[in-house]
C-alpha cells in the first residue's frame, strides 16, 4: 500500500470515528450556550458557511448568516427557518469597511454584542493544477485582511461570559508553515514567523505585502513561495499567524471576558471553492469549526485544528 492509500484509509477512519462522535448529544453539563447565543458566519450562503451556521442554529442557537450578496443570504437563511432554525440573515462585505462598520451598528443595536464569531469568508481562484495569481491582491485581501477587520472589528462586542467568547478562523494545510509540502523556502523567514517570542503583526503584514510585491514585478516564481495555489496558500498562512498573534494578546484579558481563537482546516471540501472536488462534504467539512465553537471545557486558544485535533502550524 502507497502512502496516498495509506494517507486515505487514516482519513476515512478518523471520518467514520467523527460521524460516531457526532451522535453523541452534549449533555446539559456541557451545554454553556442557549438560543440568546449569537453566533455570527460570514459567507454563510453556500457550502462549508452554510453548513456551520445549520449546525450551529440546530445545536440552539441564533446564527447571523452574512453574505456579500444580501438576496443570496437571504434565500440561504429562509431554507434554515423552514427548518424550523434561529437563523437570521445580514448583508456584509468583508472587503468594504463601511459595510462592515454598518453591520456592527446593526448587530449592537438588535443584538448587543454577539458570543461567537466565524471567519469563514473567503475566495480560491485556482482549481486543479492551476497556479496563477492574477487574483492575488483580491486572495489577500479577502481572506487575510477581511479577517483581521472583522476581529479587529467584533471583538469589542463581544458578550462577556464566564466560559469565554469564541473566534473561530476557517484556514487551511495549505497555509502551513512547517508542512513537509508546499512550505515557504524562505528558512530564515520560517523561523521567524515560526518563533513565538519574537514574530509580530509587522512581520505577518509584511511578509503578504511582500509576496504581492513580487507578484507585481513577476519574480514571485523565484522567491520560494508555496508551489500549490500559491496566493491562496500564502494567505492562509498570514491567518494562522495572526490567529497565534490574537491568542496572545486575549490571553490578557480578564476572567470573564476572555476570547479564545483558534483556527482549522476543514479539509478538501466538496464545494464551489475547490470546484467541487474535494472528498469529504460540506457537513464534514464544517464540523471541527463548529465542534471548536461550542468546546464546553477548557477551551483552548492559538491553535491549528483538523478533524477534531490538533495539527501543528
Amino acid at each position: 500500500m502507497g502512502n496516498k492509500e495509506r494517507a486515505k484509509e487514516r482519513r476515512e477512519k478518523r471520518m467514520q470515528e467523527i460521524s460516531i462522535l457526532r451522535t453523541m448529544p452534549y449533555s446539559d453539563h456541557q451545554r454553556w450556550w442557549s438560543k440568546e447565543t449569537v453566533a455570527v458566519v460570514t459567507g454563510g450562503n453556500r457550502g462549508i458557511g452554510f453548513e456551520i451556521c445549520r449546525q450551529l442554529a440546530g445545536h440552539g442557537l441564533t446564527v447571523i448568516l452574512t453574505s456579500r450578496d444580501a438576496s443570496a443570504g437571504c434565500e440561504a437563511a429562509k431554507v434554515l427557518q423552514e427548518g424550523g432554525l434561529s437563523v437570521v440573515s445580514h448583508q456584509l462585505d468583508v472587503l468594504d469597511s463601511s459595510s462592515v462598520y454598518h453591520f456592527a451598528e446593526w448587530l449592537q443595536k438588535n443584538y448587543a454584542g454577539l458570543d461567537i464569531l466565524v471567519n469563514n469568508a473567503g475566495v480560491n481562484f485556482n482549481l486543479g493544477f492551476d497556479n496563477s495569481v492574477e487574483n492575488a491582491l483580491k486572495v489577500i485581501k479577502t481572506n487575510y485582511y477581511g479577517v483581521k477587520i472583522m476581529i479587529e472589528t467584533m471583538i469589542p462586542l463581544m458578550k462577556p461570559s464566564t466560559k469565554g467568547a469564541r473566534i473561530v478562523n476557517v484556514s487551511s494545510r495549505l497555509g502551513r508553515l512547517n508542512g513537509r509540502r508546499n512550505r515557504i523556502g524562505d528558512v530564515a523567514l520560517r523561523e521567524q514567523l515560526d518563533d513565538e517570542e519574537s514574530f509580530s503583526e509587522e512581520l505577518v503584514d509584511r511578509t503578504v505585502s511582500t509576496f504581492l510585491h513580487q507578484v507585481e514585478d513577476g519574480t514571485w516564481t523565484s522567491n520560494g513561495w508555496p508551489q500549490t495555489f500559491t496566493d491562496y496558500s500564502v494567505s492562509k498562512l498570514a491567518v494562522n499567524a495572526y490567529t497565534r498573534l490574537m491568542a496572545r494578546k486575549l490571553c490578557e484579558r480578564p476572567q470573564g471576558e476572555r476570547i479564545y481563537i483558534n483556527c482549522y482546516c476543514p479539509g478538501w471540501v466538496k464545494t464551489a471553492l475547490t470546484g467541487y472536488a474535494g472528498n469529504i462534504t460540506a457537513d464534514e467539512g464544517a464540523d471541527t469549526g463548529v465542534w471548536l465553537a461550542l468546546l464546553p471545557d477548557q477551551p483552548v486558544s492559538g491553535k491549528f485544528f483538523a478533524e477534531r485535533r490538533e495539527i501543528k502550524f
